[in-house]
């Protein structure tokens, strides 16, 4: 049974998500503040932790970057409406999703579900992956659109090689320009954005409605999941 830490310091949300969460199947163990979160994690090993960023003593930032020391376990931070900031730090110390408040039940259930999803991908890596339309082949730097070639520069491979590796992940900026280049600096993060362009133009149908590379508005971009 997939063990989820609930992170919040809000009582009755916490205790009505649990109680979902345990009717969805799920185990559940909980914590509402910095430093139990912490000892939980480390007494139980879950294999989520749902955190939301407003706590006392650790701030799910501060705690997201600590555990990110120790594990690989899948983060989902939750944050309260207009807290891109917050999501941005969040996801730069490690977090792999997010979800903001007020939020539907069902909505975190997907969301928690997803994220499990991405990381036994990620667990159990594959060297040519298809996607849509794409066939990305990561270890002949090749790629594909409808079994004909599409020439991409080195930067714009690793770009999408790291998005598509986990699609529906929202990656900030930052990150993309550390994955693609290997160093991130803060002034060059909007380069990103000539480079997604670009892509967009090589394998979108219509780059002014992706299917591919999707906009995560305040945050940055994700690779949209395929159906």
């Amino acid at each position: 049974m997939t063990r989820i830490l609930l992170v919040e310091d809000e009582i009755k949300l916490r205790q009505n998500t649990a109680q979902f969460l345990i009717a969805e199947g799920f185990a559940v163990s909980e914590a509402g503040a910095g430093l139990a979160a912490l000892q939980c994690f480390r007494a139980e090993k879950p294999d989520l932790i749902l955190l939301d960023i407003l706590l006392p003593e650790l701030n799910g930032v501060q705690l997201c970057q600590i555990i990110r020391q120790e594990s690989a376990v899948p983060i989902l931070m939750v944050t309260a409406l207009g807290g891109e900031e917050d999501v941005l730090a969040g996801l730069e110390k490690g977090a792999d999703d997010y979800i903001v408040k007020p939020f539907r039940m069902r909505e975190l259930v997907a969301r928690i579900r997803a994220v499990l999803r991405r990381q036994s991908l990620v667990q159990a890596p594959q060297s040519v992956l298809h996607l849509g339309e794409l066939t990305l082949d990561i270890d002949g730097v090749r790629l594909l659109k409808q079994g004909r070639e599409v020439s991409l520069t080195a930067t714009e491979f690793r770009l999408l090689s790291m998005m598509a590796k986990q699609p529906g992940r929202a990656f900030t900026r930052l990150q993309l320009l550390e994955g693609a280049i290997g160093e991130a600096f803060e002034n060059y993060e909007r380069t990103v954005d000539t480079h997604i362009f670009n892509l967009r133009k090589k394998i979108e149908d219509r780059s002014g409605k992706p299917r591919y590379i999707q906009t995560v508005f305040g945050v940055g971009y994700r690779f949209g999941e395929q159906r």
